[in-house]
């Protein structure tokens, strides 16, 4: 029997907030094929057991009109059983047409509000019939390779000075201080600048700046690299990015600097820690709210963070 999930989400954070439930549903049907609609989900999930596959889904996702050819992309997986964490009658009539014999998703029309963690909550106690389903998870990475990250007598921290858009980023001249302040502590830190290609500049000029040899940039790292120096770090600090889902997931304690992040990409595990402006209160913070960066101080974040290193 083959079970999928369909995640029809682009970004990494929103696929990896989930991966509880589709660890919850591979417990129950075996090892499930992920189908997402993001494009980096296969290589940061490769090493994981209850995943079978993770299958990309660049197109026939978009015009209600292509149902038939995105009804002959589900045909083609030969699924008995899939889950749907998404409202979308385009969905659900495609995996129908396609002949899938068991159908769960969210309920149709109820796009509005929908809150990423206790709807996928509360679905898979339904259709599972389980009771206080757990909201976290385990990472999976390959333990014996993880080895090969540490840093001997160091404790890692890995800055996310990146993130998925200009609105959520603290900015690189904080990120900047707030290292000096770490050093200032005594040189038993080693630093992981967390970014994109396309945000390396910043990350070099950290670099450039500090000139010191314990800090180094994952710009033009491969991401199925990335995860595991994240998986190998003390602590992560950062812009909402899918890095502190990996780090919380890891039970590794993540500081979150909320200026652009709605609520509940920070509210599911134990080891997410919000650092968020006094006087905002977090229901106001949404991705269009684009706080001042200044809001939150270095000294601020170095306080919050100070008694987890």
């Amino acid at each position: 029997m083959k079970t999928g999930i369909f995640l029809s989400y682009k970004g990494i954070g929103a696929n990896l907030l989930h991966l509880s439930y589709c660890h919850q549903i591979a417990e129950r049907f075996g090892p499930v094929t992920i189908i997402t609609l993001c494009s980096k989900l296969d290589k940061i999930l490769k090493t994981d057991p209850k995943i079978k596959e993770v299958i990309y889904l660049d197109k026939y996702h978009k015009k209600f009109l292509d149902i038939l050819n995105l009804s002959a992309f589900f045909n083609n997986l030969k699924l008995d059983n899939i889950f749907i964490f998404y409202p979308s009658v385009r969905y659900f009539l495609a995996c129908k047409i396609s002949g899938i014999k068991n159908i769960y998703q969210y309920p149709l029309f109820k796009k509005k509000n929908l809150h990423l963690v206790k709807t996928a909550k509360r679905f898979t106690e339904k259709i599972l019939k389980i009771e206080n389903c757990p909201t976290e998870t385990k990472f999976n990475v390959d333990e014996k390779k993880l080895k090969n990250y540490k840093i001997e007598n160091k404790k890692i921290i890995i800055l996310g000075i990146g993130s998925s858009g200009p609105t959520t980023k603290w900015g690189y001249k904080n990120y900047l201080s707030l290292i000096k302040k770490f050093e200032n502590l005594g040189s038993k830190f080693h630093y992981f600048l967390l970014c994109g290609p396309d945000e390396s500049d910043a990350a070099d000029e950290i670099i450039k700046e500090l000139n010191i040899p314990n800090c180094k940039s994952l710009a033009n790292e491969n991401i199925s690299e990335v995860i595991y120096y994240i998986s190998s770090s003390t602590l992560f600090i950062g812009n909402d990015s899918f890095g502190h889902h990996i780090a919380s997931q890891r039970k590794i304690p993540s500081f979150i600097i909320m200026l652009d992040t709605p609520e509940a990409y920070t509210s599911y595990s134990k080891f997410q820690n919000r650092i968020i402006p006094q006087n905002i209160s977090i229901d106001k913070i949404t991705h269009d709210t684009r706080l001042d960066p200044n809001l939150i101080s270095v000294d601020d974040v170095f306080k919050s963070v100070k008694q987890f290193i």
